[in-house]
């Protein structure tokens, strides 16, 4: 550069240069030194934008200086300062940018006649002021426009390094130059504006940031069925004028529906709806295109350039966007803010919902309804207390499952329907409550109601039946902690009519009750003291009928009993296993409230998903298909009932909290031990059920024909399932509480065996084969070996050893078939030692094999062996009755019966031994 052109050039910018340090050393500062302690706010807020354009003139000052610096040297050393170290080139943006923020503080100042309002005493400084600042931008533009000018004609037409730049240069220039223009006109269309409304309006609507984009007093628009006298649409609101009246609108909660007519188009937000009517086609395209174009700017939070472009393409906002509003119509969301997602002027999507009152809501929303899994908080009176719903939501309600944690530690967790708690649930009371409880059943409409089980911690005892309006009504069995059990029918929460009264020592009463029972416990010993009517003239039952002692049979049918735990199921297998409701119908896991206030988590309404494929619908039915075969379907069953995510294994898993809830603690009482039995097979029918629900839908997705055996399966064919494979499967879920009653049940009976026991455990190994009467041939005499201290008379625990071991094991495990198949072991090893003592294979007859088999469980010592026997014959597969395991169970129930004889208990060891002997 070393041309006229060049020295013109640097001229002009030094002109621009000195304009801005005039402006700034002579004109703004001296403006600045207006008193900045002023009580008028329009004072202080003119003050502040004067300090923003001072600021802004200095950064272009700056910027002009260092173009300036960069352009001289170009002229100076042309050969060793290229194009691309030009400022202008390789800091266009920034020089664009600085640009923008001198104009944007100018505008605003003359939008609000700032000059006019601080220079009241120094009106020979408002004209110079405002028209030197209007002298920078346009010395500005020429500077850049001379400046681009040259550059590109500097560049050859051939390719040249710096030719991008210097286009994307020429690209920026081109506009700022229509935004520098626009900005002017709007800044001057807007102060005009303001002299055209009562000082009340312009009081309300003069802010910096407002720029007029159209008046309907330019482009008559009419309004309806609001009726605004006049219509203003700035870059961030649109305001309707009804006399004194102000409504304005954000432009991000705007939406622009195209109207049926060339006259007519409505606009939505989030508490109007209104249409703009224009009297003809050309001024409804107008208003249309400028509103639209509007909206778009305010979306992105910058103006496009430029800013309202003429010919070119109008781009739509997006229907989905992210804003806050306060809400002021009344209503369930009066002076409610909502922050979030949007859509059609309604909440949709995720967002957060804020009451004056501390009320909270986090979580999905579906056209202006809470829709989906949301946490709302409910503040308490007292400090620092909440109710925290963690729910699914439904057009507003909670609908589906829940968690609810109240402000007085209460605990509710289960299903809802329009906002009330119904379905299955369990409801617990606070620990330190005056009188603690925990109910598990059955709800309808906010009430207990159905079937269900309720502990009273105070008064030790545990009702189980049916409700109805929140008390007890209809059949119910309690059960104290004493081990008295009453059965009967309650009407409005008391015993009425007859029922049956069983003590703990067994004894059974029969009679009327016609009021309610309250108990109290002597201490003494005297027993159980009952106030009310109680008529015995019935003659007592027969002890020996422990059917009789059973409780609830024929009270509560077993298929009745959790219906609300199987339906929710049933609805989710029904709608085909939507992913989007598997949460609502089958339940969730979250944090405790007290963690999620810890870490401040509870305003968030996302859930951790572990990326267990488990947890996906999809990948679940899928999996299904994979795993039909018999091996590798029960592989399937046993993963999918021990994963917390499948839907088989959340219901295995409200199934055990029901279990416990009724038979576990108070509930352990040997008096249930038969509603206990049928509720787990009962459980593993279903479960069945429930599996072949899933497989049927997962054919149906697949477009596969359902085979037969699927719709109609045999009632044989489905119990040789449930009991040979699923029965096992679920059983361990329930086992500790269910042999729990069987302990207590066959309690007296494993005590007369445990005495038993004891006295054959004093007999070596040959005196008691020779007490139990087996043959001596049979006695494996080639196992003991003696050291020379020993004699065969002494020897104990040696005799059919591997065999003894082997039944241990029956201990081991809770299947009932591998509990067979230990015994079926156990009596190939007694075959296997006789053969091996004999020296030939040898089939032992019933007789000789009842003496060693009782040998045998003697020496076992197996604790409980009564309930052991009845919890495998009651669990055991109907396939197996008739055949070698039932055969096996029978020989080792009269080994049982055998030890618990008196004579076996009693009989003296015999007379010629030394007592020395035994030990």
């Amino acid at each position: 550069m070393c041309g006229p052109e060049e020295a013109a050039l640097l001229r002009l910018g030094e002109v621009f240069s000195a304009t801005l340090a005039r402006i700034n050393n002579l004109i703004l500062q001296p403006l600045l030194s207006t008193d900045p302690e002023s009580s008028d706010p329009q004072d202080r807020e003119c003050l502040r934008l004067l300090q923003q354009l001072h600021k802004s003139s200095q950064q272009l000052g700056e910027v002009t200086e260092d173009s300036l610096y960069s352009l001289w040297e170009r002229q100076r050393h042309p050969c060793s300062f290229g194009l691309e170290s030009l400022l202008l080139l390789r800091s266009a943006d920034l020089v664009m940018q600085v640009h923008m923020e001198y104009i944007e503080s100018y505008t605003s100042c003359l939008v609000v006649q700032a000059f006019h309002k601080v220079a009241k005493s120094k009106r020979s400084l408002t004209s110079l002021c405002q028209d030197r600042a209007n002298m920078a931008i346009t010395g500005g533009g020429r500077f850049q426009q001379a400046s681009y000018t040259l550059i590109v004609c500097s560049v050859p037409l051939q390719r040249h390094p710096a030719q991008e730049l210097v286009m994307h240069a020429v690209t920026i220039f081109r506009n700022l130059q229509s935004f520098m223009g626009q900005a002017l006109d709007q800044a001057v269309a807007t102060q005009a504006l303001w002299h055209t409304l009562s000082s009340q309006l312009r009081d309300v609507l003069c802010t910096p940031t407002h720029r007029l984009l159209q008046d309907s007093q330019d482009v008559p628009v009419v309004v309806t069925p609001l009726r605004a006298e006049r219509v203003l649409l700035f870059d961030d609101a649109l305001v309707l004028l009804q006399g004194h009246n102000v409504h304005t609108f954000d432009l991000k909660l705007l939406w622009v529906d195209p109207g049926q007519d060339r006259y007519t188009f409505h606009l939505l937000t989030p508490e109007e709806e209104f249409s703009f009517c224009a009297r003809d086609p050309q001024s409804q395209v107008v208003w249309q295109w400028k509103v639209t174009q509007a909206v778009c700017q305010a979306l992105r939070g910058k103006k496009d350039f430029p800013v309202l472009g003429a010919g070119l393409e109008p781009s739509e906002p997006p229907v989905c966007r992210c804003g806050a509003y306060t809400f002021r119509a009344e209503g369930r969301l009066c002076q409610a803010t909502y922050e979030g997602e949007w859509r059609w002027g309604r909440p949709h999507g995720k967002g957060t919902l804020k009451w004056p009152d501390g009320r909270n809501h986090v979580g999905d929303f579906f056209k202006g309804l809470e829709q989906g899994f949301g946490i709302h908080l409910v503040p308490q009176a007292s400090e620092d207390k909440f109710d925290c719903y963690k729910c699914h939501w439904q057009e507003g309600s909670m609908c589906g499952y829940g968690i609810c944690e109240y402000g007085t530690d209460e605990v509710y967790k289960g299903y809802f329907h329009e906002g009330l708690r119904h379905g299955f649930g369990v409801l617990d009371s606070a620990p330190q409550a005056p009188q603690p409880f925990k109910y598990t059943g059955h709800w309808e409409k906010g009430q207990r109601s159905g079937y269900g089980v309720q502990e009273d911690s105070d008064r030790g005892e545990r009702y189980i039946g049916m409700w109805r309006a929140d008390q007890r009504h209809g059949p119910g069995v309690v059960v104290t902690q004493a081990g008295v059990c009453y059965q009967g029918t309650f009407q409005a929460d008391k015993m009425v009519g007859p029922g049956i009264l069983l003590s703990e020592d067994d004894s059974l009463y029969e009679g009327t009750f016609t009021r309610d029972l309250f108990r109290t416990y002597s201490g003494s010993g005297k027993g159980l003291y009952t106030q009310g009517v109680l008529d015995t003239a019935a003659l007592p039952p027969d002890p020996s009928n422990i059917c009789k002692r059973q409780l609830g049979l024929g009270a509560f049918p077993v298929e009745s009993r959790w219906q609300g735990v199987y339906s929710p199921f049933w609805h989710f297998v029904i709608a085909n296993c939507p992913g989007d409701l598997q949460e609502a119908l089958l339940g969730f896991h979250v944090q405790s409230s007290r963690e999620l206030r810890k870490s401040q988590e509870y305003l968030c309404c996302e859930r951790s998903h572990p990326k267990d494929s488990a947890g996906n619908v999809e990948d679940i039915l899928e999996e299904l298909l994979q795993h039909r075969e018999p091996k590798a379907l029960q592989q399937y069953l046993r993963k999918a009932l021990s994963n917390s995510l499948h839907p088989l294994g959340k219901l295995l898993r409200t199934l055990m909290l029901t279990f416990q809830a009724t038979y576990a603690g108070v509930g352990a009482n040997k008096h249930l031990q038969f509603l206990a039995q049928e509720e787990v097979k009962h459980h593993a029918r279903e479960l069945w059920a429930a599996y072949r629900g899933l497989l049927q839908v997962a054919l149906q997705r697949k477009g596969q024909a359902l085979e037969d055996d699927l719709e109609n399966e045999e009632e044989e064919t489905r119990d040789l399932q449930v009991h040979g494979l699923m029965l096992p499967l679920v059983l361990p879920s329930f086992y500790s509480e269910l042999f729990t009653l069987y302990l207590l049940l066959h309690e007296r009976e494993d005590g007369l065996y445990s005495q038993g026991i004891t006295h054959l455990s004093l007999f070596p190994d040959t005196k008691l084969l020779e007490f139990l009467d087996v043959q001596k041939h049979l006695w494996p005499l080639k196992d003991l070996k003696l050291t020379t201290n020993q004699r065969y008379s002494l020897v104990r625990d040696k005799c059919f050893l591997s065999a003894t071991e082997c039944l241990q094991k029956i201990m081991t495990t809770v299947n009932p078939r591998e509990k067979l198949e230990v015994l079926e072991k156990t009596y190939g090893e007694i075959e296997t030692t006789v053969t091996r003592v004999l020296g030939q294979e040898h089939k032992l007859p019933m007789d000789d094999l009842l003496p060693l088999l009782v040998y045998v469980v003697s020496r076992a010592r197996i604790q409980h062996l009564g309930a052991e026997i009845h919890l495998i014959r009651d669990m055991m597969d109907p396939v197996h009755i008739g055949g070698l395991y039932d055969f096996l169970l029978t020989a080792l129930e009269s080994c049982y019966e055998h030890i618990q004889k008196e004579d076996m208990r009693l009989r003296p060891l015999p007379g010629h031994w030394d007592s020395r002997e035994l030990w």
